[in-house]
């Protein structure tokens, strides 16, 4: 884990890149204003050297970052790779976004709840490889080894097993009530990952939609909430579009209708000598 000082610088390098790169502005001319922006007390600074350099030799991020893997997290790495896909739908400008919510929440109050929660559910919302993103979730450092145990379960067993099912019998609340209905309070707590209240929250959930199950994890426990693709609205410029067909359908329309009755007098067409 790293220090918060270098979680704050993270959240405000994705944070700028995500306005910048909307803005079209080169990525090269961003990174290079970047490296100045941010602190010179932390790492980030020779981060953004190295990623300049090899983006100008193989014009990618991911790569960079992958090699930096002792600063960025397996899981950043495997969004920016999905972002650079170019058979994939997932926008780069979304994956900074994800990224600069996830490190502010790595500087405020991280749990490994949070962390889990906000990365499995940006996994599902924007359709991402269970397979590849579970395993870099898993070398997540902010996980100790029943998380990663955990997280291996999770990657061969989704799909199968309803989420729900797999938050609730990990809870506080599956241990209590099998303590209560089995009088036996003598269970193992190495296998309890959640809390009361997520495993109340699970147990509601079971058998439904998972969005409606993430939806009330992000309201309890107040990770961030997973940026999602922008709806873009154009009824403004629906409407001279659709005026600008309908005038070349009557032009079109007319001149079949002339050339039915008398053919079509081409003449108007010619420009008279200056």
């Amino acid at each position: 884990m790293l220090s918060r000082e270098e979680y704050v610088e993270q959240a405000h390098f994705f944070q700028a890149l995500a306005e910048r790169i909307r803005q079209s502005l080169p990525v090269q001319e961003v990174l290079a204003g970047l490296r100045d922006e941010c602190l010179s007390t932390t790492r980030l600074p020779l981060a953004i050297d190295y990623m300049l350099s090899e983006i100008r030799h193989q014009g990618a991020f991911a790569p960079a970052m992958a090699q930096l893997d002792h600063y960025f997290t397996p899981f950043q790495s495997y969004l920016a790779a999905e972002a650079e896909n170019d058979q994939g739908r997932f926008d780069m400008r979304l994956a900074f976004d994800i990224l600069h919510l996830e490190a502010k929440y790595r500087a405020d109050r991280v749990t490994p709840r949070g962390i889990f929660l906000y990365q499995f559910e940006t996994l599902c919302r924007h359709r991402l490889s269970y397979d590849r993103g579970l395993t870099a979730m898993a070398r997540d450092p902010v996980f100790d080894e029943r998380w990663r145990d955990w997280i291996k379960i999770v990657r061969r067993q989704i799909g199968m097993v309803d989420f729900a099912d797999m938050v609730y019998v990990r809870s506080e609340f599956h241990k209590q009530r099998r303590a209560h209905r089995m009088e036996d309070s003598s269970l193992s707590g190495d296998r309890v990952l959640f809390g009361e209240q997520e495993g109340k929250i699970a147990w509601a959930n079971r058998r439904k939609d998972p969005l409606y199950l993430f939806s009330a994890l992000q309201r309890h426990l107040a990770y961030p909430q997973v940026p999602r693709p922008e709806v873009v609205d154009q009824p403004a410029e629906l409407l001279p579009n659709v005026l600008r067909r309908l005038d070349r359908i009557e032009t079109r329309i007319k001149l079949l209708e002339e050339e039915q009755k008398q053919g079509i007098d081409i003449t108007r067409f010619f420009e008279r000598p200056g």
